[in-house]
Formats: structure tokens, sequence, C-alpha cells
């Protein structure tokens, strides 16, 4: 593909933006509702194309786990379409109002971003959910996936396409950029007259490249170095059930826990407990937890700043509450951190005192999820701290719109 061919697509698709902004939310709910049904009628069919292209990956890893998709995966795609078609309409949505003392009506109401760009690895599950989130928003969906899940993105698009038509809105409204190379890609982050907005769903090397290349408004979708930290008060059996929970449900994703961090009071009757627990993850200590836990490797400073993906976790014994969050500020990546404690004062200065998109309290960091937090599914959860913070969902991909209402006032 060369520059005026993605140009050209750019541009179609921007045009569908335009049109999509002014549908109604019979015709959105509409495409998503039907993509919904039509993943579920077609599911054998995805994941016979599907294991074509995890047949041909030839990495192992997180990496391969994003890739695949199952008739149960498949299954939470279409659940989350029809969560996001049933959620209320965000367009025109009145933020406020009021009157000003010369008459002026004065209101701000939600209306789409426009085109939203998202460039992102493997993950095909992607590729449904951010459709569904632009379409239902307004917002038209231009997507550039990876050589990986080429084949299925193929297919899912072509799906979107489909329901489209059916609701008589253009189908470069969804829209797929085929070539994967990394010039395109660049080029891509580069389309500052097509794209609104951009959003990278991928590791250190895109966001980097994000970074270094990007010409338009980026949203970053950052690394997940996140924490759980065991409090001198905690009851011990509900942390070790949020610990395993956090590390091992699914270790590939960027809510999982990469460190954990334990206070000396009760890191001896803790860390006893929590090594066979964890017998299938490998372990990195301080050297007070390689006294307690005797298969642990020693953690270094790269150790405790890396996002793992895998089940690989480093652990801390800390003296604090205080400690623990100084640790976290010097590690973290700013996306999800939890404590696990039965002293409010600890809990309330955590949630108050932790610089992140997401704190938790007593709970998994596995819940810092569009889904499970009730916005239906997400493209994104931002770690940084201008326009979107945290889960990015239906609201995240409006703006703000004023609007002036008189009866023919001049200043």
């Amino acid at each position: 593909m060369t520059t005026h061919d993605l140009e050209a697509q750019g541009r179609a698709v921007k045009a569908a933006a335009a049109v999509l902004a002014q549908s109604s939310d019979e015709q959105r709910r509409g495409v998503l509702t039907f993509v919904a049904e039509r993943l579920e009628s077609s599911v054998e069919e995805l994941l016979a194309v599907n294991a074509h292209d995890v047949a041909n990956y030839r990495e192992s890893g997180p990496g391969r786990d994003r890739l695949v998709l199952t008739p149960g995966r498949v299954a939470s795609m279409a659940q989350a379409l029809r969560d996001v078609a049933n959620a209320p309409d965000p367009l025109f949505e009145r933020i406020d109002a009021n009157v000003r003392p010369n008459g002026l009506r004065v209101e701000r109401v939600r209306v789409p971003l426009g085109v939203i760009g998202v460039v992102y690895e493997n993950r095909p599950n992607v590729t449904s959910d951010v459709a569904g989130l632009c379409v239902r928003s307004g917002n038209a969906a231009f997507l550039r996936g990876s050589s990986s899940a080429l084949e299925t993105n193929r297919f899912l698009v072509s799906l979107w396409r489909e329901a489209l038509e059916k609701e008589s809105l253009p189908v470069a409204a969804v829209s797929l950029v085929e070539e994967t190379s990394h010039e395109t890609a660049v080029a891509f982050m580069q389309l500052s007259d097509v794209l609104d907005c951009l959003i990278p769903r991928g590791g250190p090397s895109l966001i980097a490249a994000m970074r270094e290349h990007a010409r338009v408004p980026y949203v970053l979708d950052g690394d997940g170095n996140c924490h759980v930290y065991v409090d001198a008060s905690a009851d011990l059996a509900m942390a070790l059930a949020i610990v395993k929970n956090a590390k091992t449900s699914r270790p590939g994703v960027c809510n999982a826990a990469e460190t954990l961090l334990v206070h000396a009071d009760v890191a001896a009757s803790f860390l006893t407990d929590l090594d066979p627990a964890l017998a299938d993850v490998e372990l990195r200590g301080d050297e007070r937890t390689r006294k307690i836990i005797a298969r642990a490797l020693p953690a270094s400073d790269e150790d405790y700043a890396t996002e793992f993906l895998d089940l690989i976790l480093a652990i801390k014994v800390v003296d604090s509450l205080d400690e623990a969050i100084e640790h976290v500020a010097r590690y973290g990546t700013g996306h999800s951190e939890a404590i696990v404690t039965e002293d409010r004062a600890s809990a309330a200065a955590w949630v108050r005192r932790v610089d992140a998109a997401a704190v938790l309290v007593n709970t998994s960091t596995r819940f810092i999820d569009g889904g499970e937090l009730g916005l239906g599914g997400e493209v994104g959860i931002s770690t940084q701290k201008l326009h979107a913070r945290g889960p990015m969902g239906l609201r995240e991909l409006t703006c703000l719109k004023w609007v002036v209402q008189g009866e023919g006032q001049i200043r």
C-alpha cells in the first residue's frame, strides 16, 4: 500500500465518520446487535480462520494467548457488543446548563471525536471491541492490526461492513489497513488530516514508535506494571486469593499483577502459604523474601520495573505503608494498584496517595476492565491524565460542544 492509497482510504473513513455522527441511536444499536448475532452464527468459520493465523504464528507466551480465539472468547465478544448496544446513547447528552445574567442559555453536550485510529498487536478481540465502541459513540474506527492476526481481522471487519450496509450507513465507518509493514504503521500515525485521536494497544516498542512518529493527538494505553500490597492488617486468606487471581487468571494482560509487596509483620506467614499456591509461577524476591521462599530467585531493580506479562512475580517485603507507596511511585506505570487491608486508615491513605488510573481496596487488579466496570467494553486503559484516564468506554470517545442560545443579545 502506498501513502497515496492510505490517504485515499483515510478520506473515505473520514467521510463515513461525518455520516455516522448524524445517524440515529436505533441505527447504531442495530449495527452492534447484528454483529453480535453474526459472531455467534459464524463462530465455526471465525475459529477456523483464526486457527490459520495461530498456526502461522511462530512465537510462544502471551503473544500467542492474545491471538487465540475460543468459543468462550467469541461469546464474550458478542455479549460485550450487546452490553454496549444497550448502554445509553452518549451523543448529545447534556453535561450541564445555565442561564447567564444577560439571558443567554449555555449548555455543553457530548459529540463524537470523529475518526479513532487504533494500532494494535495480535488481539483480534480488539477489532470487535473497538469497532463496537466507536460505532455506538458515532465515531469511525480506522484499524491497523498486526500481520499475525490479519486473516482474523479481515473476517471480523467484513461482519461490521455487512452490518453497516444493512443499516444504510457507510461501510468505511469500520476500516482495516491490511498492509502491516512498519512503514505503513508510521504513515498511519501521521494521518493528521484524517485521524482525530490515535490509540496504541501494544508493548513498549509500539508506544515508543507512537511517541516518535505520531502527528495527531494520542491516548496511551500504557504498560501495566501493577502491584498488590498486603498490609499488616490484611485478611491473609483473602489476600492469597486476590494475589493468585491477579497474577494467574490471565498473566498476559495489562491488568495482571507483576509485583507483590508484603508488610514485614505478616511476610513469614503469608509468603509461606503463597509459595505452594503459586507453584507454577516463577518468583523473584528481595533478600527477606528469599529467606522465606527458598526457590525464589534474586529480584533486581529491573525486575521491579518490568511488566512480565507471564507467570513471573516480583516480591518485596516492606516495613510500612509509606514504603509500599514509595515503591509503587518509583516503579509503577500508573495503571492499577491494589491494597489488601482491614485498616480503614491504610485503605484511605492508599486511595488518596497512590497516583494511578485505578486504585483498588481488597480486590483484584483484574477488575480494571471496561466490561467489569460496567462500560460494556473499552478501547484501552489510558495511563495518561489528559482527556481520558483508566478504561476508555463510550463517554471517553466523545468530546464536548458548547451550545449557546439567545434572543438577539450582542456583546
